[in-house]
């Protein structure tokens, strides 16, 4: 998108926040909505998968129904539904009408999650996605970066189905991560998560390239 005129309304963005499981980033979405809206942005925060009711339904499956055996291409395929649902009535609406949207995880984490620590094609679950999101993509993602012991160290709660996938499947994540942002650094900004909430919110605001200075 291109960049407003002086004194214009600054255009929509779409922002995505990525990371693994304890990097910091579902905790960071508000503190980066609110220092947007400080500036005169309208905000739209969601997650992913979530923010629908289908999306919602979906995510209990995924997370937190175990008994229910879900093969990777399976859970790919769930995740792929519910975001092709966020897409269409929250995410795309926001933009059209000139705001920004601030979601915790996109299609990055399918690609990562499921391609490069869980075993399929990569390049695959992209194309997969294309169709699930009509070819939108996120103006900048956040990758927010944190060692995996770090990580695990931070989920002081009862861990969801993936979390509790263990130590090296939390290093195969980062290495994903890592491996795409490596391809993409103009569209993925790695930030260091592993100060405090605070620093990391600073970092954030500058990893979003002067929009709002």
């Amino acid at each position: 998108m291109s960049g407003a005129r002086h004194g214009d309304p600054e255009p929509a963005r779409f922002v995505v926040l990525e990371g693994i499981d304890g990097s910091g980033k579902s905790s960071q979405v508000e503190p980066l909505a609110a220092w947007l809206r400080g500036r005169g942005v309208e905000v739209v925060t969601c997650r992913d998968p979530g923010a629908t009711a289908a999306g919602d339904a979906v995510r209990n499956i995924l997370l937190h129904r175990r008994e229910i055996e879900l093969a990777a291409a399976t859970e790919m395929l769930l995740y792929m539904a519910a975001r092709a649902q966020l897409v269409a009535e929250v995410i795309r609406p926001a933009l059209a009408r000139g705001a920004w949207v601030v979601s915790d995880r996109f299609l990055l984490s399918n690609i990562v999650y499921q391609g490069h620590a869980g075993g399929l094609d990569p390049e695959a679950i992209r194309r997969v996605g294309e169709v699930a999101t009509g070819g939108l993509e996120p103006d900048r993602v956040i990758l927010l970066d944190v060692e995996p012991a770090t990580a695990a160290a931070r989920l002081d709660r009862p861990l969801d189905r993936l979390e509790s996938r263990g130590d090296a499947y939390r290093a195969r994540l980062r290495e994903g991560y890592l491996r795409e942002a490596a391809a993409a650094p103009a569209r993925i900004r790695i930030v260091d998560a592993a100060a405090t909430p605070e620093i990391v919110a600073e970092r954030i605001r500058a990893a979003l390239g002067g929009w709002l200075a």
